[in-house]
Order: structure tokens, then sequence, then C-alpha cells
């Protein structure tokens, strides 16, 4: 389904054209000429309320749809509301928002809250069923700095965030059948265009290289793995950040395999890969001046007779063996063979995102990622990209004690699984540490918000939710403009 037009307008609520009015309501005095009848449906203003009613004499939309706002709102704030109006505003063709942004940044909030809450999966429904339903065609941000170049650019960049974003949730959402290695890395390939250079290593040149920890998860499949390494070099470029996403297209927990309940959505485990490539074209497709080498591992977790199996020993790329323990850990194992490769280009910074550990999720919740780092700065800057982009994220340690627990195996260099059940999250970093060397280099787990399983709320739908796509644009367009 196509995206629907959106543009700026200086028009008043009252005199847009179109057949919803989202309106924002920021207190008892903003709801002006609608007091009464926001009062007689209930509308305090409480954080995340909505009302729809009709738009009545005076008004040029027949449907307004009144969502809550704080007095100043943040950006954030108005990407959830413009998100929550337009999920309300159901069966409209045309859309207006008058949201009261203070500035550019605000429309640009506005913009990319419109494209991600009006998102759908339904590649896989039946068309009849929809034969009927009207088809939202075009949206309008009412604003005072409409007619200014760079709010007009700032919608241009939501657009592109916001399509990135919908890429990988369309990705995370498609059945794992359909997405297997081979397939991912096509439907990478396919979506870089002309726009980044793409190359992928087959079975064959991933023996070739030494990338024992890919090749070692994907040997129980019959679908091989893959590497895709996607670059972006402007003549410009003012750094070279490298990305690493675990690509894990469907997680059984190989011989060490899962309960059949926990195997249900573990379609989400290539979250990682989706975001990290789909932010590279973005930041390819915004045109910013730094260098990006990315790195998509993927690989099918299986059982079968000729896979892993715990107490086997890999060989990775970077040159060490690891001993393994659970063959359901194995995000950790095709992220050391990427980080490798990337710690040998010699960015100036490694950030990797996988859906890595459950400790993550009971150490900070299905909504937040953590965010583990050997560079505080890195580490600080990345929180930093997130809270503009509007991404729950905090920092976890590696605490000292994880580096003698990685390095406990009795017959290898490197243990791949923590030996105790405790802080599983800091293990995992801490072995991923091992593969860096000195570079400054950050780890995203995004186990816990990468999938939504609940009902769709503002701007999160259900299913696949592209977490770490607007953080790691963010974060290089930052970089981009520091040094």
């Amino acid at each position: 389904m196509p995206s629907p037009s959106v543009s700026l307008s200086t028009a008043k609520p009252t005199t847009a054209q179109a057949d919803a009015l989202i309106l924002g309501i920021r207190g008892d005095e903003d709801k002006g000429e609608f007091a009464a009848i926001l009062d007689l449906l209930g509308f305090t203003g409480e954080k995340g309320q909505t009302v729809t009613f009709p738009g009545g004499d005076g008004i040029k939309a027949s449907t307004v749809v009144a969502v809550a706002l704080p007095e100043a709102p943040t950006a954030e704030d108005l990407r959830r509301a413009a998100a929550r109006g337009v999920r309300a505003a159901k069966n409209a063709t045309s859309i207006a928002l008058a949201l009261h942004p203070a500035g550019v940044d605000e429309v640009e909030a506005i913009a990319e809250g419109v494209a991600l809450g009006g998102y759908v999966f339904e590649t896989y429904k039946s068309a009849k069923k929809d034969a009927k339903k009207k088809v939202l065609t075009s949206i309008v941000i009412l604003s005072p700095f409409a007619r200014q170049t760079t709010a007009t650019k700032a919608v241009e960049r939501a657009a592109t965030v916001a399509e990135a974003v919908n890429v990988a949730r369309d990705w995370v959402n498609t059945p794992p059948g359909d997405l297997r290695p081979g397939a991912f890395a096509e439907a990478i390939t396919a979506h870089a265009g002309t726009d980044v250079r793409v190359s992928v290593w087959d079975e064959r040149r991933l023996a070739k290289e030494k990338c024992g920890g890919i090749l070692g998860v994907g040997q129980g499949s019959d679908s091989p793995p893959r590497l895709v390494t996607l670059s972006y070099e402007p003549a410009d470029a003012v750094a070279h950040l490298a990305l690493v996403g675990k690509g894990i297209t469907f997680d059984s927990g190989g011989l060490s395999i899962k309960p059949g309940a926990s195997m249900q959505t573990m379609k989400l485990d290539m979250a990682g890969a989706a975001a990290v490539v789909a932010a590279t074209v973005a930041i390819a497709r915004l045109g910013l001046p730094i260098k990006i080498t990315a790195y998509a591992c993927l690989a099918e977790n299986m059982p079968s007779g000729g896979a892993t199996r715990p107490g086997d020993v890999l060989h990775m790329r970077s040159g060490a063996t690891v001993e393994v323990h659970n063959t359901d850990a194995e995000g950790r194992l095709v992220l050391a063979d990427g980080l490798a490769l990337a710690a040998e280009a010699k960015p100036d910074h490694i950030v990797d995102v996988a859906t890595l550990t459950g400790a993550c999720v009971v150490a900070l919740g299905e909504l937040t990622s953590g965010v583990m780092s050997n560079d505080d700065e890195l580490g600080e800057t990345v929180l930093a990209a997130s809270r503009v982009a509007g991404e729950s994220m905090w920092r976890l340690p590696i605490t000292e004690e994880m580096k003698g627990k990685v390095t406990s195996s009795s017959i290898a260099d490197l243990r791949q699984h923590n030996p105790k059940p405790y802080g599983g999250a800091l293990f995992a970093a801490a072995f991923l540490r091992e593969f860096v060397g000195d570079i400054s280099w950050a780890h995203i787990d995004i186990a816990g918000p990468s999938f939504n399983e609940g009902g769709a709320t503002d701007y999160t739908p259900v299913g696949g939710t592209g977490v770490g796509v607007r953080t790691l644009v963010r974060l290089a367009t930052e970089l981009s403009t520091t040094r």
C-alpha cells in the first residue's frame, strides 16, 4: 500500500480542507470553541487521551480528533500524538494536523509520527476483505513554518527515516519460511538499490574467510548462512562508522531447542540486521557526510544431524577459538565474526544491534534497549541520539568479573555462555568486546522492544517495531556534524 503524501500548510485549523482534523489540546484554554463538546465527552487532557467527534459548523473537516498534549510538548510528545491521531482517524482519506509545533524539529517529529502511526502489514491478508476500505492518501501539517525551506527539508527527512523504520518492520514481520538467509540477502540487495554498494558472501566464501561463528550457527539448516556487507562512502565523509546486525532469520535454539511456545515469535531474531541495513540505506539517501560500513550476519539456527553441538569448538574470523555451551546463545557467535570484520576496517566507531538476550528484557523490560560500551563517550552519544530519536535506551555496565567468565573455558580461548544464570546481558556484551580490539564500540541489545505482542499504541504497531533505526540515523547525524 503506497504511503500518503505529506505536505505543509499555514492554513488555520478551521479552514483546512481535510476529512479529519487532528487537534492538539494543551489544556482548558486550548479547548476554545470545542470546550462544551470536549467536556461532554469527558476529555480531561490526561496523557494519551483521544476523543473523536463531528466537525459541525464553522469547520471544514467533517471529523475532529482531539489529542491531549502537555503544556509544553516535546518532539516525542508530538510524534506520539500525531501517530495516535492518525490511528484514530479511521476511514479518512485526507487528514490535517494542528499540533502547534514550536519549531522545525517539532514539524519533523510530527511528520515522523504520521508515517510511523499509519503503518500496517497486510502482505498476507486477503485483498477481498479490504476491498471497501478507504485509503489515506494525503496528510497536511498545519504550521506557521510551512513556507520555510528548512521545514520542507525536515518533512523530507522524516519521510526517509520513517520509510526505513517501516522497511525494517516489514522484514521482521515476514514469516520466517519466506525470509531465510538467502532470501533476506536478496531483499537487502534489492532495497539498497544504487544508494549503497552491496556484497554477499555465501557459505563457500564464509569458509574461505574463516567465519566460523556464522558457519557454526547456520550449519544445522538446509538454508546456508550469508554475510551481507553494505558500503556508503561519500567524498566528504568526516568519520567512519561501522554497523553490525544480528540476522538470525529463525531461532529454534538449535540442539539446545526452545520450548514450542518460545519459538512462535522467533522470526524477530533478525531485527538487528534489519535495523542496521535500513538505517544504512536511509543515511545514504539523506546524504550524510559519514562513511558507513554495515555487516548483516544472516543465519537460520536449526537442529539437525549437522548442527553445532554443545561442547563443540568454533574457529572464529578473529583467530580466537570459542567453546559452545548453549546453541541457543547463537547471536553472539554470528556477531563475533561481523565485529571482527568491522574491526579490520579500522573505523572510528563500531555499533552492533541485536535481539541478543532475554536477560536484558528481565533487566529493562519490554520497551527499553540496553546499551553497553567500551567507550563511555560513545555510550553516552548513543543514549543522547536515542533520546532525540524517541527510542528508550539505558546504559548497563560490563563489569570486571565478566572478563574472567568469558575466558574461563578449559579447552578454548573463550567460553560462549555464562556459567551462572545471572548477568546474562553483561556476559554477552563482554564476549562481544573480545572481538573489537581497542576500537570505540557500543552494543545495543533490542531483545525487549524489537517486537510488540500486545496491541498497537501510538506509533508502535503489533509485531515488528523497527526499533534502532531512528537512533542509528540520529547517531550518524551527530557523528557527521561534531568532527
